[in-house]
């Protein structure tokens, strides 16, 4: 955005002199640097009366993106477990296999692929699965975009254990124990077109391993399906959203457009949309130890190669199995 200041009244100063004929009573045109002021003076005078709610709702935002993690409500959590999972599996008919993978009495990094938009119904399908089998007392957490917890959604999620991705909010929840879910992928991947449904795609992107090595835990991929068949997704929209500078102001790498109801012609997906009943089948894989397997100063282009491969190969399987989209 452009940038204004006080060097625009300053400059007007010469031209308004010289018009008014050194008077400073002369009654001041329109456009001149006093008119410049005048207008500051009534914006300031409107702000006044917003300067509290503005306020509130910057304290409310930066909160929400606080990874405070008491905001997980177990007794929340139980209360709507088993109508949410009956839905989800309604809609999404909702599968997860292999979760007796995950280590039981340790912290646990689970990293996923992503697909579905700002929807996420692999996110939702494997929140409820691991409530479900673990029991609502232990911690589980997952890092969502900022977007997603300034939603109005953001406060229900927060309460499942829904926290702002960033490494030292993982971190945190890692440290207290918990099982914590990342997207390497993030908003690159769950936009990513549908033809490219059946791929891996974090885009490059290695922090998940430095967390994993930093909080000394394993890595358990786990593999999702399904997600990018609730919408025809047609476009990352990486140059739309540079253009708009979205990827510095909002941190959106991409502004996707995908069809979908009730929209039609949807861009950005800041409201969601409402997916198609597709079915998510989702498969855990065996937890990894970088530094058993790997060493101390491990390789992290070797790690994140393996990783992915690993995670594709898998992805690949999952796809196979399916005879029709959206059906599965």
């Amino acid at each position: 955005m452009p940038e204004s200041g006080p060097g625009t009244a300053a400059q007007a100063g010469p031209e308004q002199r010289s018009e008014n004929g050194g008077d400073p009573a002369a009654t001041p045109k329109a456009g001149d640097g006093t008119d410049s002021g005048a207008t500051r003076m009534r914006l300031k005078a409107l702000a006044g009366p917003l300067a509290g709610p503005i306020s509130r709702i910057a304290r409310e935002l930066r909160s929400r993106l606080t990874a405070d993690l008491d905001d997980r409500d177990p007794d929340f959590i139980r209360e709507n477990l088993s109508l949410s999972w009956l839905l989800a599996s309604l809609w999404f008919r909702g599968e997860v296999r292999g979760m007796g993978r995950v280590p039981e009495d340790e912290p646990v990094l689970l990293v996923g692929n992503h697909s579905g938009g700002t929807v996420m119904p692999d996110t939702i399908v494997f929140t409820l699965a691991f409530n479900t089998y673990f029991g609502v007392e232990r911690p589980f957490y997952q890092l969502a975009h900022n977007l997603v917890l300034t939603s109005p959604v953001g406060p229900y999620l927060r309460r499942f254990g829904t926290v702002a991705a960033s490494h030292e909010n993982a971190r945190k929840a890692l440290d207290a124990g918990a099982a914590v879910l990342v997207y390497p992928g993030g908003d690159w991947e769950v936009n990513r077109p549908t033809w490219e449904a059946n791929r891996i795609d974090f885009n490059g992107r290695k922090g998940f391993i430095k967390l994993a090595l930093d909080a000394g835990v394993p890595i358990v991929p786990v593999v999702a399906v399904g997600g990018q068949e609730t919408a025809l997704f047609l476009t990352h929209g990486e140059r739309l959203s540079r253009l708009l500078r979205l990827d510095k102001l909002l941190r959106l790498k991409s502004l996707p457009v995908n069809l979908s109801l009730p929209w039609i012609v949807n861009v950005g997906d800041f409201l969601g949309h409402l997916p198609l009943p597709a079915k998510i089948t989702v498969q855990v894989m065996e937890p990894i130890d970088v530094r058993e397997r790997y060493g101390t100063e491990p390789d992290y282009d070797r790690v994140y190669e393996d990783v992915t491969s690993a995670m594709q190969e898998q992805l690949t399987e999952l796809a196979a199995e399916r005879r029709l989209p959206v059906i599965g």
